[in-house]
């Protein structure tokens, strides 16, 4: 019989509804049994497309015997974290610190009140590599907690009494009381570590498991921007490339897996994740602006291709995440042998297809292999006498047949959800790359996702979490807001509509109303009228994403830039401020507040266009203020037809005028303007990059 997770939307615990296990979803149903009764609780915490996740599903929750001590010694509760992040917060850094890591699945022991007490991530069914065996880590916290009652309460409490400082106070133990950000020799210092720590042959840093850490990078891009330092340019793209030519990117349907299991990006952990191809192609987007280099346009427009047609919910929503594992394998779905390639080929366009990416005998993941470039095309071209076009159309053709070959196999599960903040990051990265690429259709896709967003995720003045097959009711958290925040401005820029500048404004307000404590100059994840839980999280460093305090902070000072405005510039300021002594001692765990400081450490370009955005001559001079990749840019624009009540009080916008009746764009650098002009090319000439200083 299917348990009480039947009921519920989620993917990841729909996985779990036909456990023999007596599941319940984290709410008060479950936490009432555990006081009721006395009962510890097993908390476990996964996503969907999370390998292990599954391998411990099918070795221990599918198990009768396993599923029957649970049962009996614990109330059972199990959580997707992509819906609550804020849970998985507090019980991860819990973990943590029992165990000196974490990861998923995330197994925690609870008292009935919800201190953790005992916890760990992956346990396989028998003991192995001097890991304990399931079995016996229910055993051992079933007869903790009822021999050894007091002592295991009196852990918690310290557990939980450590969970508030970590989570309310400041490295240093000083509330920040004047706002003093750091100044410009933090990223210099910054720079120099990332620089001792980079794999100088494979891009990236240190070893394996290697990720991508496209937010890291894009600081590196913003750092060389303002200073000049070609290295910071160089660590950035060798990566991109070396990337690009690796296992972890999908050569045939495009996008990114989730990371690199070995040093040179060959061999991926194969899930897909919305958030991870976003970011990735906002960035390789940027590399192209910086660099002109083609590569990088392909491979961002491969990524976004590759999340309209596999991730794009009909409503113009986007879904989350592609399985790692399908029919049972990981990988499975996206392995080849030479036997198939040769099948689907002529013999020698099979041959040029298993040399470029390198399928042999043998393979390189299990006896199959994965596709990747181990040299650049235009080496084999030369090697073989071909032209370099002449090679790259018959990959082509090749990639295309291997593609729909593919598509007849059963494809790894994928996560229906539509997750706010995730959405937020690939609205953000349509909207700019639609720009940089001159690909007006992102930018279409990007406003088609944004109505969505508010349509669907926001009511009673509120913005939700996410919503499945219609079903939303987890109350937004600030990465939420902010992520959603940023994107709508980011799409004010890429189209000049007004009522993205104001749906920008209404996150901001958002923030600072339920998320902000003005006493501690703190940004909390969850609102202050929120689920009362063990601890109000506060997970300020970066992870696979950016965390919500970055982003919010980074909404803040680009709106105080727009609007002018003294309140939140000053809440961006001392909140950035108050993370100082974090990003000091942990400095490569906070790129996105290192690209905001970099912001602030730069004087902003500040563009308007003044025009009817239907115009041909407005769309012209907007395309051209958004081509060049400008870290520091302020764009805002205004139809004089089209009043509205944020962009009516702008003060980039103010005066501004047509010029002779023709749109006009108006260009000021260092708090000085130059005449307004009405030519693309004209505004192109403004925007060339000024002399840097280091």
């Amino acid at each position: 019989m299917p348990n009480r997770l039947a009921n519920e939307t989620s993917p990841y615990l729909l996985q779990h509804a036909d456990n023999p296990v007596e599941w319940y979803p984290w709410g008060e149903e479950a936490l009432s049994r555990a006081r009721e009764e006395n009962r510890p609780i097993l908390l476990s915490i996964g996503y969907s497309a999370c390998h292990w996740c599954h391998v411990m599903e099918r070795e221990s929750f599918q198990d009768p015997e396993t599923a029957r001590f649970m049962n009996e010694g614990f109330v059972n509760i199990k959580v997707d974290r992509e819906e609550r992040p804020d849970i998985d917060s507090i019980y991860m850094r819990a973990v943590q610190a029992m165990t000196g890591h974490g990861g998923w699945p995330l197994t925690a022991f609870l008292t009935p009140e919800g201190a953790p007490f005992y916890g760990g991530t992956y346990f396989p069914p028998s003991p192995r590599h001097g890991i304990p065996s399931f079995r016996q880590v229910l055993e051992a916290a079933r007869s903790a907690y009822a021999s050894r009652r007091d002592a295991v309460r009196s852990a918690a409490g310290r557990m939980t009494a450590l969970l508030e400082r970590s989570m309310a106070e400041r490295p240093d133990g000083i509330p920040v009381a004047v706002p003093e950000i750091p100044g410009a020799q933090l990223p210099d210092a910054v720079f120099t570590l990332a620089s001792a720590q980079f794999d100088r042959e494979h891009g990236g840093f240190a070893g394996a498991p290697k990720f991508p850490q496209p937010v890291f990078l894009d600081f590196l891009l913003r750092y060389y921007d303002r200073t000049g330092r070609d290295e910071a340019l160089e660590l950035t793209t060798l990566t991109l490339r070396r990337m690009a030519r690796g296992g972890i990117y999908d050569h045939l349907g495009g996008g990114f897996h989730r990371y690199s299991v070995d040093a040179s990006w060959l061999v991926p952990h194969f899930e897909k994740m919305l958030y991870d191809n976003a970011l990735l192609a906002r960035l390789y987007a940027n590399a192209h602006q910086l660099t002109g280099d083609p590569g990088f346009r392909r491979t961002s427009e491969g990524v976004l291709d590759y999340l309209l047609t596999d991730l794009r919910d009909p409503g113009g929503g986007f879904y989350s995440a592609r399985d790692a594992d399908s029919e049972g394998v990981e990988g499975q779905f996206y392995l080849w042998s030479p036997s198939e390639v040769e099948e689907l080929l002529p013999p020698e366009e099979a041959r040029l297809f298993r040399r470029c990416y390198d399928v042999n005998l043998g393979g390189n993941f299990e006896g199959r292999s994965i596709l990747h470039l181990p040299h650049e095309v235009e080496a084999v071209a030369r090697s073989e006498g071909m032209d370099l076009e002449d090679l790259e159309g018959v990959l082509d053709k090749s990639r295309e047949v291997l593609r729909e070959a593919r598509s007849r196999r059963i494809p790894p599960l994928r996560d229906e959800k539509i997750i706010a903040s995730w959405n937020g990051l690939t609205i953000r990265a349509l909207a700019e790359a639609g720009g940089a690429l001159a690909r007006e259709s992102y930018i279409g896709v990007a406003r088609g996702a944004a109505g969505f967003v508010l349509d669907q995720l926001r009511r009673d003045h509120r913005l939700l979490r996410s919503v499945k097959d219609g079903v939303a009711r987890i109350p937004g958290f600030l990465e939420d807001y902010a992520s959603v925040g940023n994107a709508l401005l980011t799409l004010h820029e890429a189209t000049l509509e007004p009522c993205w500048l104001d749906e920008a404004v209404w996150m901001a307000d958002r923030i600072l109303e339920s998320f902000w404590s003005e006493e501690t100059s703190t940004l909390y994840d969850t609102p202050e009228d929120g689920e009362p839980l063990l601890v109000r999280p506060r997970d300020v460093a970066d992870s696979a994403t950016p965390s919500g305090n970055s982003l919010a902070i980074e909404l803040l000072v680009r709106l105080a830039r727009v609007l002018d405005s003294s309140r939140y510039r000053e809440v961006g300021e001392r909140a950035l401020a108050s993370e100082r002594a974090s990003m000091e001692r942990y400095p490569l765990a906070f790129g996105r507040l290192l690209s905001v400081l970099e912001a602030l450490l730069a004087s902003p370009l500040e563009i308007a266009i003044i025009g009817d955005r239907s115009d041909p001559r407005t769309v012209e001079l907007r395309k051209a203020a958004l081509r060049p990749f400008i870290a520091n840019r302020v764009l805002s624009g205004r139809d004089p037809a089209e009043p509205s009540a944020v962009s009516m009080s702008t003060p980039l916008l103010d005066a501004r005028e047509l010029v002779d009746g023709a749109p006009a764009a108006y260009v000021c650098r260092e708090y000085a303007c130059e005449a307004p002009v009405t030519r693309p090319h004209e505004l192109a000439r403004l925007l060339e990059p000024q002399a840097t200083s280091s």
